[in-house]
């Protein structure tokens, strides 16, 4: 539960021995950055802290600044809030006239260890224990609906990309390999046959495809800091707005070169079906 901090009291700097000593037994809080730069809090200050209401505040020492979790939900929202320790926040929450044991809990974070099947896990909790409903964080219902729909989004603006970005370089690569047409013609007259032409413009379009790919990968691992830094100050979050992971990476590698082989061979095969003398222009 987040609950706002509502004053600073003391600065252990400004604080006499006796004072430091009584403040070392105080509970313990932790403070969102946010929250921390807009108050000016560090560690070793002390804060009040109330719930909502302003009721039963009650004076904590900050053990330390925490970076909220980037939630694209919240984007553009400013996180001030402090995270207690659960008596902490059960004497600041529960009223004093509630009986003992009837505190609730609405839900629980379960860190499975590392290759645990987190939907086998999941199911097995919904059989052992009617009534709750465990699900992996990566399926979070309807809070995710949004997200989902901009997922595929992308997939079908990535689509047409590539099926557009195709065509043109057909039509780039048609245009290119016809300024060479006397040269393939000479090559022709000479006695080269065509599937040896044809070879080396395979081997030439493998060629300028692989470096046109490491150029396209390595401008996006630049541009992805950049496009981060600058987002994440605009919005005063953690959160990664473009990451080139090595499935991206291995991906964009594996449509990007075919492509561009099979735009140079289309057009150089549509080039080579012409008559030798016609394309060497005598």
């Amino acid at each position: 539960m987040r609950l706002a901090v509502l004053a600073i009291l003391a600065i252990l700097a400004g604080l006499p021995a006796a004072a430091v000593a009584q403040t070392s037994e105080l509970p313990t809080v932790l403070v969102s950055r946010q929250a921390a730069e807009a108050l000016g809090l560090s560690i070793g200050a002390v804060v009040q802290v109330a719930p909502p209401d302003g009721s039963r505040a009650r004076d904590f020492r900050v053990a330390g600044i925490y970076e909220p979790t980037p939630d694209p939900s919240r984007l553009g929202n400013a996180i001030h809030a402090v995270r207690l320790h659960l008596p902490d926040l059960l004497a600041l929450t529960t009223p004093p006239d509630a009986p003992k044991g009837a505190e609730s809990v609405d839900a629980i974070n379960v860190r499975l260890t590392p290759g645990t099947d987190a939907l086998a896990f999941s199911r097995d909790v919904n059989a052992r224990l009617p009534g709750l409903s465990a699900r992996p964080t990566t399926d979070a219902g309807a809070a995710a609906g949004p997200f989902r729909v901009l997922e595929r989004f992308h997939l079908a603006i990535a689509i047409v990309t590539i099926l557009a970005s195709t065509v043109f370089l057909i039509a780039l690569t048609v245009m290119l390999v016809d300024e060479r047409r006397e040269t393939v013609g000479v090559l022709r007259l000479i006695g080269l046959p065509t599937s040896r032409v044809l070879a080396q413009v395979l081997l030439e379009g493998v060629l300028v495809a692989s470096v046109g790919s490491a150029f396209g990968l390595a401008l996006a691992v630049v541009s992805e800091g950049v496009i981060n830094r600058f987002f994440q100050w605009r919005y005063d979050t953690a959160l990664l707005f473009v990451q080139v992971t090595p499935s991206v990476a291995v991906t964009c590698v594996l449509i990007a070169i075919p492509l561009g082989v099979s735009a140079t061979v289309v057009a150089s095969w549509l080039l080579l079906r012409r008559n030798a003398l016609r394309l060497a222009r005598r």
